[in-house]
């Protein structure tokens, strides 16, 4: 963040910092989080399982393609099968959209100094998300190391390995330690440029869109303009960062060990080649292309009507006591 946009003391800085926060930004991003997992998880659950198949471990299942895979999951471990993980993903996946959302409208307001309405370009905004990026995965890993091992208990016997997320998290805890619950962070902070790219990418886009609307930068949308816009940078996020997926993914499996990132890369490389890096490609844009639609247009909606709401209260305030 660039500190030379405010002025003052370390004290001050920090005051000014935390005037910016503003809960309504959390309540959206868990409100557009959470209605995008309830409905998008089985699909989840799937990328989640080509992406750790490489091929030589007997216990993963295999599957043909998505329809198969989904059929597959239906016939032999039934509907609740397509929700394995779905309350840690719920947990993830919430927490995280309103954390990200928090933290990167805190970020952003403090570098325009209050004012909304100033552009910050894209530099600016991928630093802002990329802080805020780094910040939500240092919270929340944890939380997706449960739904991973969780979505990959495929069959009756390892089904009782994890029973649920509370006791998955003692069990990883007690097995295998604090490094156990962020198995994959190294990767996950790599992945922090899919969101600074994403965020970047939709900023940029809404913000042409009312400069050449002619009407301030931070005006609302319909919401077929919104879909658009997120749409177009998750496709483009996740195209350029999607092999740091697989390789997180693959780290929190509980069915394959490696010694670290880069021996889970050498691998990789060595067995599948470049396509091991893209397997649940066509799972995962299927999933979160309509997931990120969902997200930010629940988003965007419910922060606007906080917003304007708490605007009006605090209006109404001020001509209570002018009275």
């Amino acid at each position: 963040m660039n500190a030379s946009t405010a002025q003052g003391s370390p004290s001050k800085l920090k005051f000014n910092l935390f005037a910016h926060v503003k809960y309504e930004h959390l309540v959206a991003g868990i409100s557009g989080g959470v209605a995008s997992t309830l409905i998008l998880h089985p699909l989840d659950l799937i990328k989640i399982r080509f992406a750790v198949n490489d091929g030589r471990t007997a216990t993963v299942p295999q599957y043909r393609g998505l329809g198969s895979a989904f059929t597959t999951i239906f016939r032999q471990e039934g509907f609740r099968g397509l929700y394995k993980g779905v309350t840690p993903n719920i947990w993830g996946s919430g927490s995280s959209w309103g954390l990200y959302f928090m933290f990167y409208n805190t970020i952003k307001t403090f570098i325009q100094g209050g004012n909304t309405t100033m552009p910050l370009g894209p530099t600016m905004h991928m630093l802002a998300a990329a802080e805020s990026g780094a910040l939500t995965l240092l919270l929340t890993n944890p939380i997706w190391v449960v739904k991973t091992r969780l979505c990959l208990q495929c069959d009756a016997a390892s089904s009782a390995e994890y029973r649920g997320m509370v006791h998955a998290l003692a069990q990883i805890y007690k097995e295998e330690g604090v490094r156990g619950l962020y198995r994959g962070f190294v990767p996950g902070m790599l992945g922090v440029s899919h969101g600074a790219i994403q965020f970047m990418t939709y900023e940029e886009l809404k913000n042409a869109y009312n400069e050449y609307r002619k009407l301030p930068i931070d005006t609302k949308l319909a919401t077929s303009e919104y879909l658009a816009f997120a749409a177009i940078s998750k496709l483009i996020a996740a195209a350029a960062t999607y092999p740091y997926q697989v390789v997180r993914a693959r780290l929190q499996d509980h069915h394959h060990r490696y010694s670290g990132t880069w021996d889970c890369i050498k691998q990789t490389w060595r067995y599948e080649g470049a396509p091991g890096f893209y397997k649940g490609l066509q799972a995962s844009l299927t999933r979160v292309v309509p997931a990120c639609m969902i997200t930010f247009l629940v988003y965007e909606n419910v922060s606007h009507y906080m917003l304007d709401h708490r605007k009006r209260q605090l209006l109404a305030r001020d001509l209570s006591e002018k009275k």
